[in-house]
C-alpha cells in the first residue's frame, strides 16, 4: 500500500519547547516596556501558569504533609500568586479559621490583590491578618511607615506580621537592627506586638536568641512538628503545597498552636 508523504513539521511541532522559549522571549520584551504594576501582574500570571500546567496539583501534596492530628485550627496565607480566590468556599472549609494576606513589600510595593482579598476573606467569616515582606536592604522605618499607611487594622483582626526570609546581602546584626525598628514602630501604631514570620533555617541562623518577646510563626516542612521548643511558636506553616477548595493551585498551609478560643485571644481588641 502506498503512503502519502508526511507533511513537513514546523519547528514548534518538532521541538515543543520552542513555543515556550518564544513565549518567554516575547514576555521579556513586554516586561521591559510596560509599567511596573503591569510587570508585577505579568510575572504573577506566568508563575501561576507554570505551576498549573507544568506542576499541576494532583493531590499528592497531602502525601508530603504530615498528619496534623492535634491541630484543629487551620489557616492559609496568600498573595498575588494565588490570583482570584473564592473566599466563600474557603470559609466553608472545615477547620480553616484564619487567613494572613500579603499587603506590602519593601518601601513601595502594594500587593495588587490585597484589598479584594482582605474584604472578601473578612466577609467569609475568617479571622484576618496582614503581612509585610521585609527587605533588609531597604530602610526599616520607611517600610514600617509604608505598611501602616496601607493597612487599617481594627478590633477582630489578627496582629500585623513581619515576614523576613531574605538577607539581601546584609549582615545578621544589620538585619536584626532593622527588624527591631519595624517591630517597634508598627507595634506602637496598632497597640499590639506584631507576629514575626520566618523559616526554620533563617530563624536558627539570624534570629535565634533574639526577639523572644515576640510571637513566632515558623515555616518548617517535611516534619511532624516544628523543630523548635513548643513554647516558642504560635503558628506553624507546615507546607507550601496544600489544596484548599476555592484557591486555584497550591497554597501555604498553617496550623495554630491552640484552640479557637486561644486564637480569639490574639485578636485586636
Amino acid at each position: 500500500m502506498s503512503r502519502r508523504p508526511a507533511p513537513a513539521r514546523s519547528a514548534a511541532t518538532a521541538f515543543p519547547y520552542v513555543r515556550w522559549l518564544l513565549a518567554g522571549a516575547a514576555l521579556s520584551v513586554l516586561v521591559v516596556v510596560v509599567s511596573p504594576p503591569l510587570q508585577r501582574k505579568l510575572v504573577s500570571r506566568v508563575y501561576r501558569t507554570y505551576r498549573h500546567y507544568l506542576h499541576p496539583p494532583n493531590g499528592s501534596a497531602n502525601l508530603r504533609t504530615p498528619a496534623l492530628t492535634g491541630y484543629p485550627v487551620r489557616g492559609v496565607d496568600v498573595s498575588a500568586h494565588q490570583g482570584e480566590i473564592d473566599w466563600r468556599r474557603v470559609g466553608r472549609e472545615k477547620g480553616v479559621k484564619f487567613a494572613f494576606i500579603k499587603a506590602t513589600e519593601g518601601r513601595s510595593w502594594l500587593d495588587p490583590y490585597f484589598d479584594q482579598n482582605w474584604d472578601a476573606a473578612r466577609a467569609a467569616g475568617l479571622r484576618c491578618g496582614a503581612y509585610h515582606f521585609y527587605r533588609p536592604n531597604r530602610d526599616a522605618r520607611q517600610q514600617a511607615d509604608f505598611f501602616v499607611n496601607q493597612v487599617t487594622l481594627a478590633a477582630g483582626n489578627l496582629p500585623p506580621v513581619l515576614d523576613v526570609e531574605k538577607t539581601d546581602g546584609r549582615s545578621a546584626e544589620e538585619i536584626r537592627r532593622g527588624l527591631r525598628i519595624w517591630l517597634r514602630l508598627v507595634g506602637k501604631r496598632y497597640g499590639v506586638k506584631p507576629i514575626l514570620y520566618t523559616n526554620h533555617k533563617f530563624y536558627l541562623t539570624y534570629l535565634h536568641g533574639h526577639f523572644d518577646d515576640y510571637p513566632l510563626w515558623v515555616a518548617n516542612y517535611q516534619v511532624s512538628a516544628p523543630r523548635l521548643n513548643a513554647e516558642r511558636w504560635i503558628i506553624w506553616q507546615h507546607s507550601d503545597e496544600v489544596l484548599v477548595p476555592g484557591i486555584r493551585g497550591y497554597v501555604d498551609g498553617n496550623v495554630f498552636a491552640g484552640s479557637v478560643e486561644d486564637l480569639n485571644e490574639l485578636l485586636l481588641k
